[in-house]
């Protein structure tokens, strides 16, 4: 076997079963076997309750410095703040519509961490892979947030206010997950064996019924809307983000899971959070909706390119 050969198999058990619960998810949806209320149903039990349980489990019961990775944290805020300032620069003279714009800016760099970018983590290094994405997420959560409203209100000149934001913030399942395992993992304290079982079994649906929901939600038909903005989006959020985090990450020395993890979170579609916020604005959810389907899809294909880049190079 030769190692280019070796290496995209490496990349496809990756990014593979994700492709094939994703494509069911697909199926499923167009036979009816999962329909729109088992759709909803199933993402608020997600994000209520299997996610949080997973990243609680995951940080409470590792070790503080490797969930405390604070240089790795600094970088991913620097860079997404950085390529944020970049899109929005880029798009004031690529996209005509003021409305338009603040969608396809969050669309850029707002990624969905808590699905692809985990999943990408855990299929390459398992709970590690978890533990050390963790809190990075939760910090990113919060910058993704504040960049999407500062966008958005300009952009269709509305008047979210910062503290509601910060207010949605607070009383995010992840986040709240997350600042209530720091303690657990700080002080090395042990969950009984009957509670980490009764998590596991929670902990265990999130990927699986997350990835199926995806799937059984896209709507390609609906990507001859928008086509240019969505593309061009497309290009930002999977090709850009990407490439300028690993670029920056490699300058400063990082390698391993602390590379991955960087990449992993970049290379994550846009998150379906930004449709929620630009519908409630009123902004063009239909565009929105493209964009989630779009870089969805993209996000395997590339996602897969850079994995076996990086690990012919042996830096993952």
């Amino acid at each position: 076997m030769t190692i280019l050969t070796s290496t995209f198999l490496f990349s496809l058990s990756i990014t593979g079963p994700i492709f094939i619960v994703i494509f069911l998810g697909i199926y499923l949806g167009k036979r009816q076997s999962i329909d729109q209320p088992f759709i909803e149903t199933s993402s608020k039990l997600v994000f209520n309750i299997t996610l949080p349980t997973l990243l609680f489990l995951n940080i409470s019961q590792a070790n503080f410095q490797q969930s405390a990775n604070f240089s790795l944290i600094a970088t991913g805020v620097v860079v997404t703040i950085v390529c944020w300032l970049l899109i929005e620069l880029a798009a004031a003279f690529w996209v005509k519509s003021d409305s338009d714009r603040g969608v396809v800016v969050q669309g850029s760099f707002r990624s969905n961490m808590g699905i692809f970018g985990l999943a990408y983590c855990y299929n390459t290094y398992g709970d590690q892979g978890l533990t050390t994405a963790a809190l990075y997420l939760a910090v990113l959560t919060i910058v993704y947030n504040i960049l999407s409203i500062i966008t958005l209100n300009r952009a269709l000149n509305k008047n979210l206010s910062l503290a509601d934001t910060l207010s949605g913030i607070v009383k995010n399942p992840l986040i709240i997950a997350i600042v209530l395992a720091l303690p657990f993992s700080y002080f090395n304290i042990s969950l009984p064996e009957f509670a980490m079982k009764a998590g596991q079994y929670f902990a265990n649906m999130t990927l699986p019924l997350a990835l199926l929901c995806i799937g059984a939600s896209l709507d390609l038909k609906s990507l001859r809307n928008n086509s240019t903005e969505a593309l061009l989006t497309c290009a930002a959020k999977l090709i850009l983000m990407p490439t300028v985090i690993v670029l920056i990450a490699l300058a400063m020395g990082f390698k391993g899971i602390e590379l991955g993890v960087l990449l992993f979170i970049a290379c994550a579609p846009t998150a379906s959070a930004s449709y929620v916020m630009v519908r409630a604005l009123g902004g063009n959810s239909t565009l929105a909706a493209n964009i989630i389907a779009l870089t969805s899809l993209g996000s395997l294909f590339t996602t897969t390119i850079a994995i076996v880049l990086l690990s012919s190079l042996k830096l993952l």
